[in-house]
């Protein structure tokens, strides 16, 4: 019974899904169209188009036109014989006065038989929205009808709809206009209903002239115009009133309204049907169809439905020509396709067709892919074999079709341990996947290599089936392989990598805890490597790093393990039980091991190494803590014991917090402004006499006070801060200066200067803006230089001299003496002076030797003629002692200790004012 109905349910779900999804207006959209294309036929000549285009447009120029030419042209149209004029051109704002009088004549003059177009507009206002009509002039409307001639476009773009008129309020009336349409053709309804435009009148066959011809008088357009209803408005492309139509044309605005109104005039005002006709067809075809399903064929079904549909459009198209009714068929004729569709499905064997469709598509597959695929039967014989399969076991399909499938394993065992958990899950009656298994497979020649299969089963027609993706994982397996070396090892060295021990390091600690052991690291690196790297090439350095871990790979051998870390650093681990002697005792023996020198390639590489070393448990708990302390060592050695070890202790990480914790002080400090340069007096030594000041900096710190730079100046100058520092220091000593200087006081301040201002930067421009930007003299700005800067960069040094000479600032070789090549630099370098080292002044009165060398000194700069100030005086003895030697200048206690600005203006310079007013007294 249900599979009785079941076609009838089909057509009324199809009937539904199509209604309710508005799917069916296309389709009867489509049908109506194609109707009008059917029913073709002419107009019936009493409506002719005045056509603004573009002749009329070049002849009278560009558009909006005076309506002087209305008027001309209205005139002509009455000369002519016009019964009606209807213009579809905008009369609704004032223009020129002169002419606006002139088409008021012209109307008058017209007597009634003019209808000027009126349009509806939406007007919002906030948030209310109201229609709005624009009418005529008020003037011009006393003269002439008004007509609408809005145009309604369909949900599909198209227009098919028109009104015949439509009620407006003026003021507090209401009144119905009529369309421009019904106006031209004469239609006399008085409602807002609305019709369908035959299309089917040809819009070509509308008698068309031009507006320029009307208005020079042509005779033969004015002959086409008598005793006609008139339509004037634009069909010129460039003033944008165009319309798309059904059947793919575009009309404009003009013809639109001449075709509605021949509509009028024609009695083809095209009403669609009602509901109940529709209603009527589906019950009658699913009536015709209950009694028919049974008793015909397939075949006579499909004959009888196509009758049917024909015989639908005939009649709706005997309805189109001769009633100018339009039946709405979109849903009969989806009724009709429904049922043919069933009738289709009725026939078809969905399920052998699924299957053909299946097998086709599983053979071409099969035979597409690159993997091997190999199917079995139930007893795991062979029953499909693919090209994939005989490029990876050698075989052909008529070797191996019928054979066990055990045939392709290498070590000719069963297949037990291959299927056996397919068939655990036999009940199933479909296993998509199932497990991924590696073994070693045989090819025809004999090789044997490792074979992934992926295993699926399935219950097929002829029973439980087996599938089998086979790949060749040879390359895979290298290929993994080389990626795992890789991953642990160093390219370079064929040692492993740090990754690599460090995980091997935690095993060697586990064990050596068990075992109650104890471990020894040592981090060693290269002395020197860069030097090596910059004189010889990277690989010639390359080379030295392999020379270097093959001697550490062969004096440890199976004791440990050997890594290397990064760049020229390399680690050994290895349990104490497998030191000979003591841990110190190995680690002097591993840097006695490189006095050797090494072979590379054709030469031999002399090098020196240093090494940190640390000793799990007291070096270090875990991996990570013994590799970084181990590494802390190293930095130990290359800085105080280069070429020999250092044994890691608890004060060495103590130190480098204590180094991290100030220098995280010290960016909060320049951050907060927390330092303040101090100043000490330098004098001339006959009179005592200041002559200038060394800038010395201070550190106010929040917690420990007043620091002196000796605390954190070590810190500042290896740290990415010095640079900041050293130039507050250098602005802030010239602000002063330049400030003294305003006050009258020529006091020349000495600056020391930072090696970080060397290495990056420009210190001689930055210098020369400073002294701009301050207005500072530069002869009253000393620079203070050490031996450290000198030994960075000779030639660049030596530039940035000169250029700070030649703005005219002083440079000055601070702790003379104390050095390696100090006498070399007073003749490389142009200095202007040179600081006596306090080491040399302090026992200048008891140490024979300090004597010799400050008079020394002494007696060489003046031969040089360079200025010298002796540091650290500490009492008058020794500077009357340095002025007899002939020493000009001093520094020291005995004078003054650094101070703030205020106390040293108020000790010295404030005494210097009070003389110069005495003496001006």
């Amino acid at each position: 019974m249900v599979r009785r109905f079941t076609p009838h349910f089909l057509v009324v779900v199809a009937l539904l899904t199509v209604g309710l999804s508005g799917g069916s207006e296309l389709l009867s959209n489509t049908l109506a169209d194609l109707r009008l294309r059917l029913d073709q036929r002419p107009a019936s000549g009493e409506i002719a188009v005045v056509a603004i285009d573009p002749r009329s447009i070049e002849a009278i120029g560009v558009w909006p036109w005076p309506r002087t030419i209305h008027a001309q042209l209205l005139q002509r149209l009455q000369r002519a014989g016009a019964r009606d004029v209807a213009f579809d051109v905008d009369f609704s704002a004032p223009s020129d006065a002169a002419a606006d009088q002139a088409f008021l004549n012209a109307l008058e003059n017209a007597k009634g038989s003019v209808a000027l177009p009126a349009f509806k507009q939406l007007n919002v206002t906030g948030k209310e929205t109201a229609v709005h009509v624009n009418r005529p002039l008020p003037q011009f409307e006393r003269l002439a009808w008004s007509a609408l001639v809005n145009i309604e476009v369909a949900r599909d773009g198209r227009v098919r709809h028109y009104d015949f008129g439509g009620s407006t309020e003026n003021g507090r009336e209401t009144t119905f206009l009529q369309s421009m349409g019904a106006f031209l053709g004469g239609s006399d309804a008085v409602k807002s209903s609305s019709f369908l435009i035959d299309y089917g009148i040809d819009p070509s066959s509308l008698p068309k002239v031009s507006y320029v011809d009307v208005l020079r008088g042509d005779a033969a357009a004015l002959a086409r115009l008598e005793n006609k209803r008139v339509i004037v408005g634009a069909t010129a492309i460039e003033l944008g009133d165009y319309y798309s139509v059904p059947n793919g044309r575009v009309l404009p605005g003009v013809v639109l309204q001449a075709l509605a109104a021949e509509s009028i005039l024609q009695h083809r005002t095209l009403l669609k049907t009602t509901t109940a006709a529709t209603v009527a067809g589906l019950l009658l075809i699913i009536v015709i169809m209950l009694a028919s399903w049974g008793r015909l064929s397939a075949a006579r079904r499909g004959l009888l439905i196509a009758c049917l549909g024909i015989g639908i459009e005939a009649v709706a198209l005997l309805l189109h020509h001769r009633h100018a009714l339009v039946l709405d068929t979109a849903l009969l004729q989806i009724a009709l396709i429904a049922y043919l569709t069933a009738t289709a499905l009725d026939e078809i064997d969905f399920r052998g067709l699924l299957r053909n469709v299946a097998e086709s598509r599983f053979e071409r597959i099969a035979m597409s892919i690159g993997d091997g695929l190999v199917c079995t039967d139930q007893d795991k014989r062979i029953t499909v074999w693919n090209p994939g399969a005989v490029a990876i076991f050698g075989y052909g399909a008529d070797e191996v079709i019928g054979q066990p499938f055990s045939r392709l394993r290498a070590d000719d065992g069963g297949t037990d341990d291959l299927f056996r958990q397919q068939e655990a899950v036999l009940p199933a009656p479909l296993l998509p996947g199932g497990a991924t298994l590696e073994f070693d497979g045989r090819r025809k020649d004999g090789e044997v290599f490792p074979v992934e299969a992926s295993f699926s089963a399935w219950h097929g027609a002829d029973g439980l089936q087996y599938g089998v993706i086979l790949r060749d994982i040879s390359v895979r397996k290298r290929e993994a392989e080389r990626i795992r070396y890789l991953a642990e090892h160093d390219t370079l060295t064929t040692l492993i990598n740090r990754n690599t021990f460090q995980s091997e390091l935690v095993e060697m600690i586990e064990t050596a805890d068990a075992a109650s052991d104890r471990v020894v690291l040592l981090v060693i690196g290269l002395d020197a490597f860069q030097h090596i790297n910059d004189l010889l090439g990277h690989a010639f350095g390359d080379n030295v790093l392999r020379a270097a871990a093959e001697r550490l790979r062969g004096k440890i051998g199976i004791r440990g393990r050997v890594a290397r870390l990064s760049g020229d650093e390399f680690a050994i681990a290895l349990p104490c039980s497998a030191v000979s002697g003591t841990v110190a005792q190995f680690a002097e023996h591993l840097a006695q091991l490189f006095e050797v020198p090494l072979d590379v390639g054709t030469r031999q590489q002399r090098i020196k190494v240093s090494l940190g070393v640390a000793v799990h448990p007291e070096g270090g708990q875990t991996a990570g803590e013994l590799l970084s302390n181990a590494h802390l060592a190293l930095c130990r050695a290359k800085t105080e014991r280069r070429g020999g070890h250092v044994m890691f202790e608890p004060a060495i990480r103590h130190e480098l917090e204590r180094r991290l914790t100030l220098e995280a002080e010290l960016a909060r400090a320049v951050e907060r402004g927390e330092f303040e340069l101090f100043y000490q007096p330098q004098v001339e030594l006959l009179s005592s006499r200041v002559i200038g000041a060394e800038a010395l900096i201070r550190w106010h710190h929040p917690a420990r006070g007043l620091l002196p730079p000796s605390d954190f100046m070590s810190v500042v100058n290896i740290s990415p801060l010095s640079e900041a520092v050293a130039a507050w220091v250098m602005t802030s000593a010239c602000r002063q200066a330049r400030h003294w200087q305003l006050a009258g006081h020529a006091i020349r301040v000495g600056v020391n200067l930072s090696p970080s201002q060397f290495q990056s930067g420009d210190l001689a421009a930055f210098v020369g803006k400073l002294l701009m930007a301050t207005g500072l003299s530069p002869g009253l700005l000393e620079l203070e230089v050490t031996e450290d800067i000198l030994l960075h960069d000779e030639p660049g040094v030596l530039e940035t001299f000169n250029r700070l000479q030649a703005l005219g600032v002083s440079l000055v070789f601070d702790d003379f003496g104390t050095g390696y090549a100090s006498l070399s630099y007073l003749k490389k370098f142009p200095l202007d002076g040179l600081k006596i080292d306090r080491s040399f002044v302090r026992d200048v009165l008891t140490q024979a030797d300090d004597a010799a060398i400050a008079g020394s000194t002494v007696s060489l700069s003046k031969q040089l003629d360079l200025s010298v100030i002796a540091e650290g005086i500490e009492n008058q003895a020794t500077a009357e002692f340095l002025l007899r030697l002939g020493c000009e200048h001093g520094q020291g206690y005995h004078f003054g200790k650094p101070m703030p600005v205020a106390e040293f203006e108020q000790r010295f310079l404030a005494m210097d004012s009070t003389a110069r007013q005495a003496g001006a007294a």
